[in-house]
């Protein structure tokens, strides 16, 4: 799931799943991203969920000769990708861990690339605000299949569209990131702070796509929603909410729900090339409120680590809300998303992509092993999200019989 928008056909995915061209003169980018407005992909009315692949729960030991076979793998994506810099940590039970630092933070200064660094999550972000609305439905105060309309009003279809099918990208609802007038006002000026209510009402300017249910399609919108939803109920901002009943309790550190550009130091040097222009630019202190619940969160590799656990294993949530969170819909081949968390060939977890940087935060429920990547970019390379390309060289040498491989969804 990625963070991205895009020109005319272009989305802005600001967390997530699945996009297609990105920025004036980018190329095709594909990856799962949280906000690209690309083609949905039917489902039945009562979806089954993917089945885990039948695959060998094996989990590489990590040697010095398979993290020799690392360094080399990921150096490979880092120049082929062009890539600035890169994070990774890849740990299992028993079996190691490995954590390194590739490239740079910095291509002004040339300083590199250190595991310190904090970074911006994109639409990891939307892990937590949907493990904020699953405590409320834990606490009772609401229910998943209440329609959002009952909490939000002039919601299109919003008497039917409930918060499990927000939840799981099944609203139909129009992509507000993949508006151009969207586009336009986010380019030409990146400071500009966005309201919830306005990034909503580009949405719904447009049609809805599809009947409630009906289609899968990563959309920002629906995050929007459920944020909103968050804050009627508790009575408390989203940033003050999350931070006190997810981020807390969880253990993080160094994970931030930013009200404004604010970026903790250290951090890394973001670079993209969804600008007016579509030349490259250093996106570093954008402001992320055009994400809001979808995309604007900050953390770094030890939270990330720690946080890849919680989410795929349900720390915070009863046993039975989580079943619910993890009843995944095919989504895409040898792919299912369920309540803001997807499942790719075992692969417990989210991407995220806004521009200037990229994340992928896994877990993988048999082998009790955690995958994380945080890179200093958004530019796609060989049609697919960065984030992608050094997931599936990662699981091809630690899981070869569980590589993560996500497919684009079509574009539209």
């Amino acid at each position: 799931m990625t963070t991205r928008w895009r020109s005319a056909a272009v989305a802005v995915a600001a967390v997530g799943l699945v996009v297609g061209p990105v920025g004036a003169g980018a190329g095709a980018v594909y990856a799962w991203d949280a906000a690209a407005p690309t083609a949905s992909v039917p489902t039945s009315t009562v979806p089954a969920p993917t089945p885990t692949p039948a695959a060998s729960d094996e989990f590489a030991q990590l040697t010095p000769a398979v993290t020799r076979q690392l360094d080399t793998a990921i150096k490979k994506v880092l120049a082929e990708a062009k890539v600035p810099g890169v994070i990774v940590s890849v740990s299992a039970p028993g079996k190691g861990e490995y954590i390194r630092s590739f490239g740079v933070a910095d291509k002004a200064t040339g300083t590199p690339m250190t595991p310190n660094l904090n970074m911006r999550i994109g639409s990891v972000t939307k892990t937590f605000t949907v493990t904020a609305l699953l405590e409320l439905v834990d606490r009772g105060k609401v229910a998943l299949d209440d329609p959002i309309g009952k909490y939000i009003s002039k919601v299109p279809n919003g008497d039917r569209i409930t918060l499990r099918e927000l939840a799981g990208m099944r609203s139909g609802l129009f992509n507000y990131s993949a508006d151009e007038d969207f586009y336009k006002a986010l380019t030409s000026d990146p400071d500009r702070r966005f309201t919830p209510q306005e990034l909503l009402a580009y949405s719904f300017e447009h049609p809805v796509l599809f009947e409630p249910n009906a289609q899968f399609y990563y959309c920002n919108t629906n995050l929007i929603l459920l944020g909103l939803v968050v804050e009627k109920v508790s009575g408390v901002p989203l940033d003050r909410f999350i931070d006190r009943e997810v981020v807390t309790p969880a253990g993080l550190k160094h994970t931030l729900f930013p009200t404004g550009s604010e970026f903790p130091s250290p951090h890394a040097q973001g670079y993209t090339n969804q600008t007016a222009s579509g030349k490259t630019e250093n996106s570093t202190e954008w402001d992320p409120s055009w994400a809001w619940a979808a995309g604007a969160m900050i953390s770094d590799l030890p939270d990330m680590r720690s946080w890849a656990k919680t989410l795929a294993t349900g720390t915070l949530l009863t046993p039975a809300t989580q079943a619910q969170r993890l009843d995944v819909v095919d989504a895409l081949p040898g792919t299912g998303y369920g309540l803001g968390i997807f499942n790719v060939q075992g692969w417990i977890g989210h991407n995220g992509s806004l521009p200037g940087y990229g994340s992928l935060v896994l877990y993988l429920p048999e082998a009790k092993a955690t995958l994380v990547v945080l890179l200093n970019t958004d530019i796609g390379s060989q049609g697919q999200e960065p984030s992608t390309l050094f997931g599936e060289a990662i699981t091809k040498i630690v899981t070869p019989d569980r590589v993560y491989t996500l497919p684009a969804q079509p574009a539209s």
